[in-house]
């Protein structure tokens, strides 16, 4: 647990303290938590907002401390979250809205900014038969991206995002923030790709590319559980072999000038295919 230079005057009965000063080493400490080196070496990451800190309770997750300003804690989820976190011993910090500034690199900062354990899963511990889909991403650079398919990885049911070669942080702040609160409800697996390959070849699984180098359309596909659907990388997609690791691959029709979607996009569409094939069923 991080330590504070408040006093034991700053605290009350249920473990909140005052913080108010920029140099203190706490603030100094969380606010660290913005670059990947230290949030690699605290195992730790931050999240705001009241609506993604209430969706990570509901998934079982609640934060080691959770930073807040006056009237920060005044609605009924944010009271619930409040005894939560104080039940579970987290620590409980008001403090002023320019710190919550510092320490989300937001101008426009929420109330509310919560540090959390990271949540990888190895991947030798994932169970592909608890999903019928999983979603695996190569190479992805965009935070958003990444935050915004682990939403859509949670709408559709997936199991998780199993991430390989060099991918953007999904503990990112900008990650974190665009996952909507997917970050807790999604398991998060970083693999090599010959260790992934390895892996997926030891039981069932199809693996599913899409490439504009196959005469495939993307709903003339059987697609057979569990789905691993591969997305590459925004700017290059695909590398050649990867696509001959797959076992099938397919492509999107574009009707326009565009001869690609966004990655985020193509695997939202993707990833809805698959479903509406298991509804058909």
């Amino acid at each position: 647990m991080m330590y504070d230079d408040s006093s034991p005057a700053d605290r009350n009965a249920r473990g909140h303290r005052l913080i108010t000063g920029f140099s203190n080493p706490l603030v100094k400490r969380v606010r660290s938590l913005r670059d990947k080196k230290h949030r690699r070496r605290e195992g730790l990451f931050i999240a705001e907002g009241l609506r993604i800190l209430t969706e990570a309770r509901d998934a079982g997750a609640l934060p080691e401390m959770l930073f807040y300003a006056r009237g920060g804690l005044d609605h009924p989820l944010a009271v619930e979250l409040e005894a939560a976190i104080a039940d579970a011993g987290g620590e409980l910090i008001e403090t002023t809205p320019d710190i919550l500034t510092k320490l989300s690199g937001k101008d426009n900062a929420q109330t509310l900014i919560g540090v959390y354990p990271d949540r990888l899963t190895p991947l030798e511990e994932i169970d592909r038969d608890t999903a019928e889909i999983w979603i695996v991403a190569q190479a992805l650079r965009d935070p958003g991206n990444l935050g915004t398919i682990l939403r859509t990885g949670d709408a559709v049911g997936a199991g998780g995002l199993i991430l390989v070669d060099d991918c953007t942080d999904p503990f990112g702040v900008e990650a974190v923030r665009a996952s909507m609160g997917a970050i807790f409800t999604q398991q998060i697996v970083q693999a090599r790709w010959p260790d992934f390959i390895a892996w997926l070849r030891t039981g069932p699984g199809q693996l599913l590319g899409t490439s504009l180098q196959t005469d495939h359309d993307y709903q003339a596909v059987r697609y057979e559980p569990p789905t691993f659907l591969l997305v590459g990388n925004e700017a290059q997609g695909l590398p050649a072999d990867y696509q001959a690791a797959c076992d099938v691959l397919v492509k999107m029709p574009m009707l326009g000038k565009a001869d690609s979607l966004n990655a985020a996009v193509a695997t939202a569409v993707m990833a809805y295919e698959i479903v509406n094939q298991r509804r058909d069923d």
